[in-house]
Formats: C-alpha cells, sequence, structure tokens
C-alpha cells in the first residue's frame, strides 16, 4: 500500500498526526508564557532582558509544563514512526482511526492531568491508554516483518 491521500488509513495518521503536533506547539508556547508570568528564565541573557539575574532561576510551574513537554516528545516522536509504518501495512481504515484517536484523546488527557496536577491515577491511565495503540501497532509491524525472513 501507498502513502497517498487514497489511503484512508494514512489520511487519518496525518489528521491525527498535525492535531498532535499542534498540541506539541501550544504546550511549548505555553511553556514560555508561564516562564514570563513568572519571571523564571533558562537562561542568563533572557533573565537580564527581563528583570535581572535574579530571575535565573527555576520554576515549578514552569517545570511542571517542561515536564509535560518532555512526556510528548517521549511519546509522540515513536508515535509518528509507528503510525507511518502501520500505513504501509494496509490495515483497516476503521481500526487504523480507532488507533489514532485513542492516541490523540490519550494524550490530551495526560497533558491535562499534568498541567493541572489531577490526582493520580489520571495521569498514568492516559499514559496507559495513550501507549495500548502503539503497542498494537508496534506488534503488527512485527509480525508482518518477521513473516519475510
Amino acid at each position: 500500500m501507498s502513502l497517498n491521500f487514497q489511503n484512508e488509513a494514512f489520511c487519518s495518521y496525518v489528521f491525527y498526526s498535525a492535531l498532535l503536533l499542534v498540541k506539541m506547539f501550544a504546550l511549548a508556547i505555553l511553556t514560555g508564557q508561564v516562564r514570563l508570568r513568572k519571571k523564571a528564565f533558562a537562561n542568563p541573557e533572557d533573565s537580564l532582558r527581563h528583570g535581572g539575574l535574579k530571575f535565573y532561576r527555576t520554576d515549578p510551574a514552569v517545570e511542571r509544563c517542561r515536564r509535560a513537554h518532555r512526556n510528548d516528545m517521549e511519546c509522540i516522536f515513536p508515535f509518528l514512526f509507528l503510525g507511518v509504518v502501520y500505513c504501509l501495512l494496509d490495515p483497516s481504515p476503521s481500526v487504523a482511526r480507532v488507533h489514532f484517536r485513542i492516541f490523540f484523546l490519550a494524550r490530551v488527557a495526560h497533558t491535562v492531568a499534568y498541567l493541572f496536577a489531577l490526582k493520580a491515577p489520571a495521569r498514568s491511565l492516559a499514559y496507559t491508554l495513550g501507549q495500548a495503540p502503539c503497542f498494537s501497532m508496534a506488534l503488527k509491524i512485527l509480525i508482518n516483518v518477521a513473516s519475510y525472513w
């Protein structure tokens, strides 16, 4: 199967991948805004521009945003690889869409749980739910590749 916009599974993949990347960009912007609001700058030159070296420091709210963003990178980048390879295996479009949608919704829930410090196990459940479609896609990839050996 080719990766083009005639491939429904690939269209779903592109749609949800774009949403995930927009979410990541928004989280990066939010981190910057929290830095400005809290006057907690990671670089001395930024702190000098915004009030002095005393603002070259860490802040719990900024660190929470940064951890959420880092977790997105740890999960979304592998999803991007798995999803595109999975689409090459000609999956059922509806099954593929479910995989991509579950992952997207789980990542949104994870970010909300992280940023608003929701009680445990909200964040862990969202993380685990998001890993399920990745594991499923990885398994399908491995099974298909193993058949060539």
